[in-house]
């Protein structure tokens, strides 16, 4: 087989684990340790597939690069980086990874939810910066009998809620596709989004990004969250409206956040490169989320983590077997194993 496969944003064992399952079943495979986008494409255009990481921007000019192009796998659940319109005007093929680490996420953002009630980070920076052994300040908040609002009650969600329960929480959620036998059998109740966020202590969001859910929380929806409430999101920076999430912090409707990911978090991998290429044409949006970001930074209320819920051995190793699986499953068995819908 002479299919030539490259994969983008992989170092280290990710990268070795993929090009030796790759080239043990028959396919050419080179590996690139940076992201895909315009400004960074490779020296060679002859692939007919690429996987791709969250982190590439796969538009309409990296698209058209690879002229032999089939298969557009992503090493991840969203898929927003990706002109999936573009691409299937030109028949290609679109994979993703749909399941790889629901309690991956869900275990990382109950740990932000028990960082902010008992203010784990700052017990930590107690002893290690300030080299002071006591509590002064440090009260937190018990979980139990709080209530947990869950936004988006898929996999994560439900996963979160299982956790939640075990620590005899309170749980209400709201999903656009409610499934009452679920409901029944995890001990929740569905209601509205503006409830849940009027009646919940503790936020998280487990929601997809799409056009639909861009800012759902925005100026005028976090008004609506219950006064003293936490906000958590392990799932898209743009589902919160970055300025209203400062303003809510600064005004005491929220007592914190627990932030994995923020609008515009690729600029802040590398700052300085993005000024120093900075065009005219770019959204002026980006600078205001940027300085917003480096606020929430200084906020001694607000946890961010650099997009790393679901950095674990296990779940990059599902990850890597889903895209090995649709590449092989494209090429071999004449379909993707989970193609974009």
């Amino acid at each position: 087989m002479d299919k030539k496969i490259a994969i983008f944003d992989a170092k280290g064992w990710e990268a070795d684990y993929l090009k030796d399952a790759l080239i043990k079943a028959g396919f050419e495979c080179d590996v690139y340790d940076g992201e895909l986008n315009d400004k960074n494409l490779p020296p060679k255009n002859d692939y007919e597939a690429i996987s791709v990481f969250i982190s590439s921007k796969i538009d309409k000019t990296v698209i058209d690069y690879f002229p032999n192009l089939k298969l557009i796998t992503t090493r991840s659940t969203g898929f927003d980086h990706i002109d999936l319109t573009y691409a299937r005007s030109k028949n290609i093929g679109l994979g993703y990874v749909p399941y790889y680490g629901e309690n991956t996420v869900a275990e990382f953002a109950m740990g932000l939810i028990l960082t902010l009630s008992r203010k784990l980070y700052w017990n930590i920076e107690r002893i290690k910066v300030e080299d002071k052994f006591n509590f002064d300040g440090l009260t937190g908040v018990d979980l139990k009998e709080k209530t947990l609002g869950i936004i988006g009650a898929g996999h994560i969600g439900q996963h979160l809620i299982k956790m939640a329960k075990g620590f005899e929480m309170n749980v209400i959620a709201f999903d656009r596709n409610p499934n009452p036998q679920i409901a029944k059998d995890f001990g929740f109740e569905y209601k509205t989004i503006d409830e849940v966020l009027g009646q919940s202590d503790f936020i998280s969001l487990h929601l997809f990004y799409a056009p639909e859910t861009h800012h759902i929380i925005n100026k005028e929806s976090i008004k609506k969250i219950k006064k003293g409430a936490y906000l958590i999101n392990t799932a898209r920076g743009p589902l919160i409206e970055t300025e209203a999430l400062v303003m809510a912090l600064k005004d005491g409707i929220l007592a914190g956040a627990g932030l994995d990911v923020l609008e515009e978090e690729d600029i802040l991998k590398d700052e300085m490169g993005y000024w120093m290429k900075f065009e005219k044409t770019a959204e002026p949006t980006n600078m205001e989320n940027v300085l917003y970001n480096h606020i929430l930074m200084d906020m001694p209320n607000v946890i961010i983590t650099p997009h790393n819920a679901f950095n674990t051995k296990e779940a990059i190793t599902r990850i890597l077997d889903n895209d090995i699986a649709n590449v092989g499953g494209f090429f071999l068995q004449g379909g993707v194993k989970n193609p974009i819908k």
